[in-house]
């Protein structure tokens, strides 16, 4: 257009006329594509209350952000840009930019929308228990409160009864898998953000521990895996010790990780709709493309009603046609999740790469409600495709629906890790800070089985792993699954003990057995005479082995407290998952400890997420009033 008015304008006029108009045009470009920070509040045009985690996103970008505890949002565009507002339960709403204050006051859903939405006839929700839900309603005449329960908090989480101490002279093994998942700590992070405590059953206190990175010793030898422990004083009972064992897993730089065949399951269903869930999964899966080599390769499988392939295995040099394809991608209808994980395995089989890293990376709300959906079934079904040597990586999406339960039980036995993906920079945590880890397994089955000496050690309580105990001697058993490990990967476990001498009776009384003897005291010379507290054990497989090597190391505690920055905060981590579980064996705890312990150990924090920790025990300590 500006062309044209240049040739017209050239027949009529002079050079420096001409200059001064194009000049003109090109300042006229530059005013309209002016980037400039928007702000505002998102309000609840019935009552004028804030909306919270609402999301505010740039039409036809990436570029969103989500509404604080108060409503209030910033975002950089582009005037003329269109912002786009949405939430579950209210109607969306599109502004034009045209000034840096844009307020917002939101509609609520009618209920002749809620009925529409997600095709609820199909999809809608019966509550069964307090914890049981099921969805799948075909054929039938849905009644409108029943369309609107979508909106409800139908969150699902595992119940664990919290491990207890154990004497150890009664049970001298304690045995565990290893978990490298951290779904825990953004979802809890998630629910503060919104100014909530989190339901004891979603804070998995190992989890927790395991989010941030320590500075333990690497593998030097031929073990992908090094063990490494520390002990000091319990920070929460002055009587007690700590004891921190810490395994690392040898690193590989990423242009040296083996070729990579990779399919993206991804739930397309109903429940996927909206900026927090299936257009986060585009933008995570985007972060992960730019990784990709020529030798990698994306298949792209999707479900909802049913499963479909919508990209076969593609070299990751092209990148533009994944991108395209993830681009096409729609939320609607039900979700036959178990169809869609067995067709994701079979494509992962057909383009198996020997020697390779061969992974589905699903990413979901966990929301099944088609075919497998129960977790028993799943579990059963993800055992069986597990043999196929193809590894599983479960991201989580979504609120208020969210179904951890389902997401744990398949990233446990699926050979895999569970991360759950709250904003975009998670992802970036998850998908390329901590690629390797994520995406390329250096050990797996790796269990850990800990004897402590009754000399020393009067009881022993395991800090979190509810749900990752072995029997004893499942550790010498190589048919028994276990956690993995990835490329660099560190965990964390703790054991607070009860040393010989300490008056404890935390462990429970029984009755004097009828039939037998009870020796409450063991005669010392029964012992050793050994000055070691326990023995670290640690069994792991390679990647694509079925038959495990062992790990020993003796511990001795030297009565000293001079512990490591990392032992000190990941101890004000493991406190503050006591505190939120309210736990039996929270000793002394509070707040205020958590964050003055936390801040002595911000070494290596170049990410920041050591001191955003801190941020956040400060917004919960001031809920609570501690």
């Amino acid at each position: 257009m500006y062309s044209y008015l240049i040739i017209k304008i050239m027949k009529t006029t002079g050079i420096k006329t001409i200059m001064f108009l194009v000049l003109t045009a090109i300042a006229i470009v530059n005013i309209n594509a002016q980037t400039i920070t928007v702000k505002g509040k998102v309000t609840n045009a019935a009552d004028g209350t804030a909306i919270s985690f609402c999301s505010v996103h740039v039409e036809g970008t990436d570029n969103q952000t989500l509404t604080d505890n108060d409503g209030n949002y910033s975002i950089l565009v582009e005037k003329g840009k269109t912002l786009v507002f949405s939430v579950i339960g209210y109607e969306q709403q599109k502004i034009k930019v045209e000034k840096e204050i844009i307020n917002i006051a939101l509609k609520p859903d009618s209920m002749e929308a809620a009925m529409e939405m997600e095709e609820a006839i199909v999809t809608a929700y019966y509550i069964q228990s307090k914890t049981s839900y099921t969805g799948s309603v075909s054929n039938i005449a849905v009644k409108k409160d029943e369309a609107y329960m979508r909106y409800a908090n139908t969150e699902e989480y595992n119940s664990t009864d919290e491990n207890r101490f154990k004497f150890a002279a009664d049970n001298p093994l304690s045995t565990f898998s290893i978990d490298v998942d951290v779904a825990s700590y953004s979802n809890v992070r998630r629910f503060i953000n919104q100014g909530q405590m989190p339901p004891k059953d979603a804070v998995r206190t190992e989890e927790l521990i395991n989010y941030f990175s320590y500075n333990y010793s690497k593998p030097t030898g031929k073990e992908p895996v090094k063990i490494s422990a520390e002990v000091g004083q319990c920070p929460w009972n002055d009587k007690h010790r700590l004891v921190r064992i810490g395994i690392k897993a040898k690193e590989i730089s990423d242009e040296n990780l083996p070729a990579s065949n990779l399919v993206f399951l991804i739930d397309v269903s109903g429940s996927m709709e909206g900026a927090t869930r299936l257009e986060l999964v585009k933008s995570s899966l985007k972060l992960l493309i730019n990784n990709l080599r020529e030798r990698d390769r994306v298949a792209i499988v999707v479900y909802a009603g049913s499963a479909g392939e919508v990209l076969p295995s593609t070299s990751g040099n092209d990148k533009q046609k994944i991108r395209e394809a993830l681009d096409k991608l729609n939320a609607g209808g039900s979700t036959a999740g178990g169809a869609g994980i067995q067709l994701a395995y079979k494509i992962a089989r057909k383009n198996f790469i020997t020697d390779g890293n061969n992974r589905i990376i699903l990413c979901t709300d966990g929301d099944f409600n088609v075919g497998v959906s129960s977790v028993n079934a799943l579990e059963d079904l993800i055992e069986t495709e597990r043999k196929s040597g193809v590894f599983l990586t479960v991201l989580g999406y979504g609120m208020g629906n969210y179904k951890d339960n389902k997401m744990q039980t398949l990233a446990e036995k699926g050979n895999g890790n569970h991360a759950y993906i709250d904003n975009l920079q998670e992802a970036n945590k998850v998908l390329v800070n901590e690629f390797g880890s994520t995406i390329y397994a250096v050990a797996k089955d790796v269990k850990l089985q800990i004897e402590f000496n009754p000399e020393h050690v009067q009881a022993y309580r395991l800090i979190g792993y509810e749900s990752r105990l072995l029997q004893d001697e499942d550790f010498n058993d190589d048919t028994k699954d276990a956690g993995e490990m990835g490329a660099g990967h560190n965990v964390t476990a703790f054991y607070e003990i009860v040393p010989v001498g300490i008056e404890f009776t935390g462990a429970g009384k029984i009755d004097t057995l009828k039939y037998q003897k009870t020796n409450k005291k063991q005669n010392k010379s029964e012992y050793t005479g050994s000055n070691e507290l326990l023995t670290i054990k640690l069994r792991y497989k390679d990647p694509n082995g079925n038959k495990s090597q062992k790990i020993e190391l003796p511990i001795i505690d030297n009565k000293t407290d001079n512990t490591s920055a990392d032992f000190r905060f990941a101890s004000a981590v493991a406190m503050f998952g006591q505190l939120l579980t309210d736990s039996e064996f929270k000793g002394n705890s509070t707040y205020e400890k958590i964050i003055s312990i936390a801040k002595t150990a911000l070494d290596n924090d170049e990410q920041g997420y050591r001191r955003e920790f801190v941020r956040m025990v400060e917004t919960l300590k001031g809920m609570n009033n501690d």
